[in-house]
């Protein structure tokens, strides 16, 4: 007859040996050992990616504003906005076409075809 305690003990002792296997250590609560700074470095990545979609989302929609409202038409709304004083002259110049919301523009235009 097998004792409960023993199968549970050599149960922890094989999945220390397995870990130990696949190189992880064991440390003290609280102390700042290899795993803290693995986990460090995937966080910091992670701030990047939604930063790095909200600009690409950005551009993207100014480039759809930007077809659909027609290069000339989208300019002098813009240029409108600037010679306002306040948030619309800031909105203004963010809204200003460059050479990513022309290309995006342009690349919808090729692949929708003109705007009815």
């Amino acid at each position: 007859m097998s004792d409960p305690n023993m199968q549970d003990f050599y149960g922890r002792i094989s999945r220390i040996e397995r870990a130990h296997s696949q190189g992880y250590g064991f440390e003290a609560e609280g102390t700042l050992g290899r795993s803290a700074h693995r986990a460090r470095r995937a966080r910091r990545r992670m701030r990047v990616v939604p930063f790095i979609f909200l600009i690409g989302f950005a551009f993207g929609m100014k480039g759809a504003l930007h077809y659909h409202a027609g290069a000339d038409n989208y300019d002098a709304r813009v240029a409108e906005l600037q010679t306002q004083a306040g948030f619309d002259g800031f909105v203004g110049a963010v809204m200003q076409s460059e050479p990513i919301t022309r290309y995006v523009s342009a690349k919808l235009h090729q692949f929708v075809g003109p705007r009815a």
